[in-house]
């Protein structure tokens, strides 16, 4: 029989701390470079070229996004760019389907964060949770959080919340808290739906303020980060993130 991690319900009223929403929001919207600073700039499309990843690259740059988000093979290139920066290389393993074994986890984020990526956002073996292998799911969790952490980045957990019941949305998120998620995430964007202020309030709820929460899939506009920074993100991810703060006052 599949070990099951409970959720301890009461930890979604308290012992949790406490996320200031209402406030985080009104600062990051304050101006747009505020704004920039909490956006994942992003480009995961299979079809993305060297050209592509470069730009991609100069604006998170020039507009200081807080990371540029990549697939692994443009690793190398994305460093080459921002090293020295200040702005880090984020990349996605697992993804978008988290499907992998636990040793092809370990390897990638061993790989990518060797290669100088600072932010790895992995997707959480969704069948496995389905399935009720809760033990399995922290495992995974657990041994990439190992290898990031020891390398000094961070781990942002992409649920694929659209594919969840409410019942999974909280188990999962509890799951990948304990096994040292630095962010719970809502979505690849690869999936049937991306973020959703209710979904982010959701999670913020059982996070508090023991991970933060990265909104993502399907963003495009400056009212849409808007809601779900009210609802608790404290982290967007967006391929339109240009246009965003632009919408803020940048040029």
């Amino acid at each position: 029989m599949a070990a099951i991690i409970p959720i301890r319900g009461s930890d979604l009223e308290f012992d949790n701390g406490t996320f200031d929403s209402a406030g985080f929001a009104a600062n990051a919207l304050s101006n747009w470079k505020a704004l920039a600073a909490v956006i994942d700039h992003t480009l995961l499309k299979p079809e993305a070229t060297r050209a592509q990843v470069e730009e991609l690259c100069h604006q998170a740059l020039r507009y200081r996004f807080a990371c540029a988000m990549i697939n692994p093979i443009w690793v190398p290139t994305a460093v080459g760019i921002l090293a020295g920066t200040g702005v880090p290389v984020g990349v996605v393993i697992g993804f978008p389907l988290g499907a992998s074994l636990i040793s092809t986890l370990r390897y990638e984020a061993d790989a990518v964060t060797r290669l100088g990526a600072r932010e790895v956002d992995m997707v959480l073996p969704i069948g496995q949770l389905k399935s009720g292998n809760h033990q399995a799911v922290h495992q995974a969790v657990e041994s990439a959080a190992t290898v990031v952490h020891h390398r000094g980045a961070l781990l942002k957990v992409i649920l694929e919340t659209c594919l969840l019941t409410v019942e999974e949305k909280l188990r999962a998120a509890e799951i990948a808290i304990l096994a040292g998620a630095d962010f719970l995430k809502t979505s690849t964007g690869f999936s049937t739906s991306g973020a959703t202020a209710a979904d982010v309030a959701l999670l913020r709820g059982v996070a508090g303020a023991r991970s933060g929460v990265k909104a993502s899939g399907g963003i495009r506009t400056l009212a849409e980060v808007r809601t779900l920074l009210e609802a608790g993100a404290n982290r967007i991810g967006a391929s339109a993130s240009v246009a965003i703060v632009r919408e803020l006052g940048a040029e």
